[in-house]
């Protein structure tokens, strides 16, 4: 069975292990997620299942989506996504998934959306260092891109110079990150280490894709 979940980043803390040592974790409040619509290859070409996440209400959702939501026989939810399975048969509209889909000592990839920073300059962008000395006669140059490349030859800039430009809210992937507890009574996974996105944003959870032979992987 594939294991994957929505859920939201609710904000790192820290737990200690047997030993005392102490671990940095996020907790990401997952699921529960009900199973909003089954497409199959016959139908639809590949075989996939829609799942939702976060209640909302009903004034909100337009008819097409009430129409999705009518016929799995679930209250409307905020975010759909999609997730490919290789059996369909063990889904049916309406399910529910919770987060102990999961195990302590899990490994998996978690993708959520980046905080976004604007437009911001190429030292917090691609950490550059500033141009010069803040004295001895450096103009009012320090944060600057610097150098653009060659004059009369190529007489142009290369691609993928780095230059001042839009940062952040883009969707990034942390992979073979480790479970450090699973608590289904409040909903929530334990992850070690940090997520992308600000407390609140749209996580997603699955297995890992490239599975560590050191850690173990979802099995």
């Amino acid at each position: 069975m594939n294991k994957w979940i929505l859920g939201k980043k609710a904000g790192m803390t820290q737990v200690f292990d047997n030993t005392g040592k102490v671990i940095p974790v996020t907790v990401i409040e997952a699921g529960p997620c009900v199973v909003t619509q089954i497409k199959t290859k016959e139908v639809d070409g590949y075989n996939a299942i829609q799942v939702g996440f976060a209640e909302m209400r009903k004034v909100l959702v337009n008819k097409p989506r009430t129409g999705t939501f009518k016929k799995a026989g679930t209250t409307p939810r905020r975010f759909l996504r999609e997730f490919h399975v290789e059996d369909v048969s063990i889904y049916s509209l309406g399910q529910e998934i919770k987060c102990d889909v999961f195990a302590e000592g899990d490994i998996v990839d978690v993708t959520s959306r980046t905080k976004g920073r604007g437009f911001t300059g190429v030292i917090q962008r691609w950490n550059q260092q500033r141009i010069g000395s803040m004295t001895h006669g450096t103009g009012p140059i320090h944060r600057s891109v610097g150098s653009m490349g060659a004059n009369s030859n190529p007489s142009r800039v290369f691609k993928n110079k780095h230059m001042a430009g839009q940062y952040g809210d883009e969707q990034v992937t942390i992979q073979n990150l480790t479970i450090i507890k699973v608590d289904t009574a409040k909903n929530c996974i334990l992850v070690k280490g940090g997520i992308p996105g600000a407390e609140g944003a749209l996580v997603s959870i699955k297995a890992a894709v490239k599975k560590s032979a050191k850690k173990g992987g979802v099995k």
